[in-house]
């Protein structure tokens, strides 16, 4: 049987007592980092000296083979460095392949840096959306894509690329869509920065330190009218993209007419 368990995102009392249990008692245990494993065992006091097997993104794939293997005989304990292993960090193709042979999975739930900050934002709970960590280029058009979102939205960023994420959520979906930074969850120095894009991109544009979270609220429910689809085409433009290409984009996005969009957005340049 293959185990996922979820471990603490920052606070070490958050660590469970199944989790605390299955340490104490693997045999095998497949982690993303197994410094990070061992480092944990010690601060919470276990002995255990279980087999480490580095499940990581270079190799999870490979891995994933060897582990669905020992699985079929003996139970596999799988950490991620924090939280729930599958959601953003290795697991997905493990669990994939436990899952097309045969081989039984469980979860031991706990910590996840995901709906902790969905929780603390203020922002509607009901819908939601987890897009994992955003891409490193072309972020405009990667928010534009998204501009017609209705669910609350939860990102992953870097600390060191947080200001850019955060202008190019203003230039894409607009200075005043509700916007929420969780920083540091559940650690000493927690902040969670609620305010427009506006207003939270002029908070961190000197940048942040810490694991993040960003919360963003949905959009208003489509009305499809003309001057907000020129509005978009704008955005994705000031964004690099080619008015054509904006212009065929946002037509699909709202089913509007792709030459009034085009001719709209050109008049206004």
């Amino acid at each position: 049987m293959i185990i996922l368990a979820a471990t603490p995102i920052g606070n070490l009392g958050d660590a469970s007592k199944r989790l605390i249990e299955a340490l104490t008692n693997a045999e095998v245990i497949a982690s993303e980092d197994t410094r990070t494993t061992i480092h944990l065992m010690r601060a919470l006091g276990i002995e255990n000296r279980p087999r480490l097997i580095p499940l990581h993104e270079h190799n999870e794939t490979e891995k994933a083979v060897e582990i669905v293997a020992l699985a079929r005989d003996l139970d596999v304990l799988v950490l991620s460095d924090a939280g729930m292993p599958a959601i953003s960090d290795p697991g997905f193709p493990l669990v994939a392949a436990a899952a097309a042979a045969g081989v039984t999975v469980t979860a031991l739930p706990g910590p996840s840096a995901v709906l902790t900050a969905l929780a603390v934002s203020g922002l509607p709970t009901d819908r939601f959306s987890f897009e994992g960590f955003l891409p490193r280029k072309s972020r405009v058009t990667y928010f534009a894509a998204l501009a017609r979102e209705e669910r609350t939205m939860v990102f992953f960023e870097s600390p060191n690329r947080l200001p850019a994420a955060l202008a190019d959520i203003v230039t894409a979906l607009g200075a005043d869509r509700r916007v929420v930074v969780c920083r540091e969850l559940t650690k000493l120095h927690e902040e969670v920065y609620r305010g427009t894009a506006a207003d939270v991109a002029q908070h961190f544009a000197e940048g942040a330190r810490g694991e993040i979270c960003i919360v963003v609220e949905g959009a208003e429910p489509a009305t499809s009218d003309l001057p907000t689809g020129i509005a978009q085409v704008l955005a994705l433009v000031g964004g690099g993209l080619r008015l054509k290409e904006a212009a065929s984009e946002v037509a699909e996005q709202t089913g509007l007419s792709k030459r009034e969009l085009y001719e709209g957005a050109l008049a206004k340049k």
